[in-house]
C-alpha cells in the first residue's frame, strides 16, 4: 500500500512537471497599418465654386480640446468645407464652404450630431471673419 502511494505521488509530480514545461512562446503578429495620404485642400476644392463664410455661436461646449476641436474637425471633414475654426473662448465657429455642396442647415446638423448638448445660435453670413479668428492665429 505504501508503494502504491509513493508511485501515485511520483506520477502526479512527473505529470505536473511535464505540464509546466509546455510553455508556448507568445505569437507575434504584424498588423499592417494604412498610412493616410495627406490631402491637399487645394486639390479637392473646386476653383470655380462660390464660397460663403458664416459665423455662429455654439452653446454647450465645456472644454477646448474635447468639444471645440471635435466640432471643428467634424465640420472640416465635410465635403465642400474650405476651412472651419471653432474658438472655445468666444464660443464662436467660423466656416468657409462651397454653397453648392454645403448649407447652413447641414453645418448645424453636423454640430448637433457630435453631441445633442451642442446648440447653434445666431448663424449669419459674413464677408470677413471677426477678430476672434485673427486673435487665434
Amino acid at each position: 500500500m505504501n508503494t502504491l502511494k509513493t508511485l501515485s505521488i511520483v506520477a502526479i509530480m512527473v505529470l505536473a512537471f511535464t505540464a509546466c514545461k509546455n510553455e508556448t512562446q507568445p505569437e507575434v503578429k504584424t498588423v499592417g497599418m494604412e498610412v493616410a495620404e495627406s490631402t491637399d485642400v487645394s486639390k479637392t476644392l473646386d476653383p470655380n465654386a462660390t464660397y460663403a463664410k458664416v459665423e455662429f455661436g455654439i452653446d454647450g461646449m465645456t472644454c477646448a480640446m474635447g468639444c471645440a476641436k471635435t466640432i471643428e474637425k467634424k465640420m472640416a471633414k465635410m465635403e465642400g468645407v474650405k476651412s472651419a475654426k471653432v474658438d472655445f473662448d468666444s464660443r464662436m465657429a467660423m466656416v468657409e464652404y462651397d454653397e453648392a455642396k454645403v448649407t447652413p442647415e447641414s453645418l448645424e446638423a453636423t454640430v448637433t450630431k457630435v453631441a445633442e448638448i451642442y446648440k447653434v445660435k445666431d448663424m449669419h453670413q459674413v464677408d470677413d471673419f471677426s477678430k476672434a479668428e485673427k486673435k487665434a492665429e
